[in-house]
């Protein structure tokens, strides 16, 4: 019992928090949970867990509040965290990420399968999967749904997409620069191609604009998904051929795919 590794998991939700707290422990995880971000932040200080499992929005201290503490602390800043998000807003997962959470889960979409898997990333086993192996929900190689090309170098946002979009049997490919996205564009041709503007090597109005000039791939759908906002911008990328333009900070990755289904199906 004492190589057991501790996971605290602070969440106000009571039927949430008891669904996870059953599901680790049948996993031979040792659980300890706190209904506040205060109590959280002084279980991590008595406990040292392996892991913490947080919920953003929570009374008396707010999540992105308890990463900040633990992350000026030494003795705390490198517990792995994994967030629960109630929005999914990709804003709000961003900022997570980058106040130093390592993973996220969406609430509206839980999984009790995907939490293991999150956690067995983190701090036990872990499973590799292949950026281009896509499977469907039985784990079997999914060949015969529509390709979707996604080409964005957010790694998380581009991982968030590819599962949400998998679970709708997709077949995905992802490129995380301009040039590659343009190689897999005419090697590939798939059904529509998902393209942030904002990219390493070549933009996406640059991959745009030669996609749209190629005969072979002219006709493949584009949606834009973009931080960039601005009139102008979006204009630029409607006037080069693209279907629709998503700015990143206003759309959940549900209302994204439900986007990708109007124009593919």
């Amino acid at each position: 019992m004492k190589n057991m590794k501790k996971i605290l998991i602070i969440e106000d939700e009571k039927i949430l928090l008891e669904v996870l707290q059953k599901k680790l422990s049948r996993e031979g995880y040792e659980i300890i949970t706190a209904k506040d971000g205060l109590e959280g932040l002084e279980k991590i200080r008595a406990e040292s867990p392996n892991l913490v499992i947080l919920d953003i929005v929570i009374p008396k201290m707010g999540g992105f509040e308890v990463i900040e503490k633990m992350r000026e602390e030494p003795d705390l800043k490198s517990i792995p965290i994994i967030i629960i998000s109630n929005s999914g807003q990709t804003v709000e997962i961003e900022k997570a990420l980058r106040l130093g959470a390592k993973d996220y889960l969406i609430k509206t979409e839980f999984d009790p399968k995907e939490v293991i898997e999150k956690v067995k990333k983190q701090i036990g086993e872990e499973k590799k999967v292949s950026a281009t192996t896509n499977k469907n929900e039985g784990g079997k190689l999914n060949k015969d749904g529509p390709k979707i090309l996604i080409i964005e170098d957010d790694q998380f946002l581009r991982g968030l997409i590819t599962r949400k979009l998998e679970k709708e049997k997709y077949v995905i490919s992802e490129a995380v620069d301009g040039e590659e996205g343009l190689r897999k564009i005419r090697e590939e041709k798939p059904d529509l191609i998902l393209l942030d503007l904002i990219l390493p090597s070549l933009d996406g109005f640059e991959v745009l604009r030669e996609a749209k000039s190629d005969p072979e791939v002219k006709d493949i759908p584009v949606i834009v998904l973009s931080n960039l906002g601005q009139k102008e911008d979006v204009d630029r990328a409607f006037s080069l051929g693209a279907v629709d333009y998503l700015i990143k900070a206003h759309f959940t990755p549900e209302e994204i795919i439900e986007k990708v289904k109007k124009v593919i199906g």
